[in-house]
């Protein structure tokens, strides 16, 4: 998909998401798997700069707090990795790849507020 078509898609696959979780309670896994069932349909192998992604991640490093659950928008792609702001913590962050534990499920821009207001974020520290 061209960049230009990603703005533009209006396909808001998460309309009516944030009243069915209710059902649901703030269990990051559960939260995370109902969105994937929304979004899933949209796999990527690897993330592109100007896009949003949400994604499983498990640090390497040792005793570091880290959101298990990202929900991005990638900055750089790089061998080692890639960058991206993430929403979660509000900040931008640095990924290796042999941590990545999914496919990066592409978030289109008019998704990206309904996301970040569900929280999904799993912070965990690595042990």
């Amino acid at each position: 998909m061209e960049q230009e078509e990603y703005l533009k898609n209006d396909n808001k696959r998460t309309d009516g998401l944030i009243d069915s979780l209710s059902r649901i309670g703030n269990d990051p896994e559960d939260l995370f798997l109902e969105i994937l069932d929304v979004i899933s349909n949209t796999p990527e192998p690897v993330p592109l700069p100007g896009r949003y992604y949400t994604f499983i991640y498990k640090a390497k490093t040792p005793r570091i707090e880290y959101d298990a659950h990202p929900l991005i928008a990638c900055t750089g792609v790089y061998n080692w990795g890639f960058t991206g702001i993430n929403y979660h913590w509000g900040e931008g962050r640095q990924y290796t790849w042999e941590e990545v534990g999914s496919m990066f499920y592409l978030v289109y821009p008019n998704e990206l507020s309904d996301l970040r207001s569900i929280p999904y974020q799993y912070f965990k520290l690595n042990s």
